[in-house]
């Protein structure tokens, strides 16, 4: 006698047949898969040699066990507060500074109505995307020197004194946000273009024969259109407030300004590829991750309680 099975409950021999008839979309997703499983989880394992001692000729599990002994000398040391500080210093002021800039930049060519101006525009804020990071430090590098960069030329000329902006710790924030802004900007705007266009356009036929403006349409259509987009990215910024793009910084980098440039993911590059310390530099990356998480929870939990907007 066959039994049926009760509603709301999937029965093994359902799933499977659906499974098998959508069998190729599901091959789809095994690459995905594997790259998390390779290049995400199984790195995990590695994590517990912040708590060991490593020795690459004796491996994890033969290295001698010390406990919180390597994180307990990052956080006494010298460099924990200037380190901490500086991360979220720059990504504080990424977050209040670069991160709106794309929704704005993505609300402007929406408004646009001449289409040749508005590809022109879209193709030149992308391309900086697509320019290697090394070749974009270089520039930056050769605009802001004090003998042949074009701005202290342009100071020379008003009457002046060159300076050397990447040798004082106190410009380099600001240094690296309009770097980051000019190559970033287009790129990050994809996302609130994509979200406007799903807007339904009865919204703003609607709305024009009301009477609306284009600010009020802006205002009343098109931000609370993109504002779930808009709220579950935030989110996620906030859960990467720790990691920074740690590569601008580093080719900006020099001993001149390292005070006020040396962030968490620099200070691991160095302590744990240059100088070979594994374990003193898993734990710091540890701890940068154990922020991380606590800020996407936290801002994840506000988020729902506000908006019903949420990850999770």
């Amino acid at each position: 006698m066959r039994v049926k099975a009760k509603r709301g409950i999937t029965s093994p021999h359902s799933t499977f047949r659906r499974v098998l008839r959508c069998k190729y979309l599901y091959l789809m997703l095994v690459p995905v898969l594997l790259n998390f499983a390779v290049f995400h989880y199984w790195p995990m394992y590695g994590a517990q040699i912040a708590f060991r001692q490593f020795n690459p000729l004796k491996g994890i599990t033969g290295s001698p066990w010390v406990g919180l002994a390597n994180f307990e000398n990052f956080f006494s040391s010298i460099y924990f507060g200037q380190i901490l500080g500086n991360t979220l210093y720059i990504s504080l002021m990424s977050i209040v500074l670069a991160w709106p800039l794309p929704i704005l930049f993505a609300l402007l060519l929406n408004e646009l109505r001449f289409r040749r101006f508005k590809r022109v525009s879209q193709t030149l804020s992308y391309l900086p995307y697509f320019v290697s990071v090394v070749v974009v430090a270089g520039m930056f590098k050769m605009f802001l020197s004090p003998d042949t960069g074009i701005v202290n030329d342009a100071i020379r000329r008003l009457g002046g004194e060159p300076v050397y902006f990447l040798g004082k710790p106190q410009y380099f924030v600001w240094i690296y946000l309009v770097m980051v802004i000019w190559r970033w900007l287009g790129y990050d705007a994809i996302i609130y273009l994509a979200a406007i266009t799903s807007i339904d356009m009865e919204q703003y036929e609607a709305a024009q024969v009301d009477g609306a403006s284009r600010l009020q349409q802006l205002w009343h259509i098109t931000l609370p259109g993109i504002a779930t987009t808009v709220i579950i990215l935030f989110i996620i910024r906030l859960g990467n407030i720790m990691n920074i793009q740690w590569q601008e910084i580093l080719l900006l980098q020099n001993s001149l300004n390292e005070k006020g440039s040396e962030v968490i993911q620099t200070f691991v590059y160095k302590r744990g590829l240059l100088k070979a310390d594994y374990s003193y530099a898993t734990a710091v990356g540890l701890f940068q991750s154990a922020i991380g998480f606590v800020f996407i929870v936290v801002s994840n939990q506000i988020s729902k309680k506000v908006s019903d907007v949420s990850l999770f």
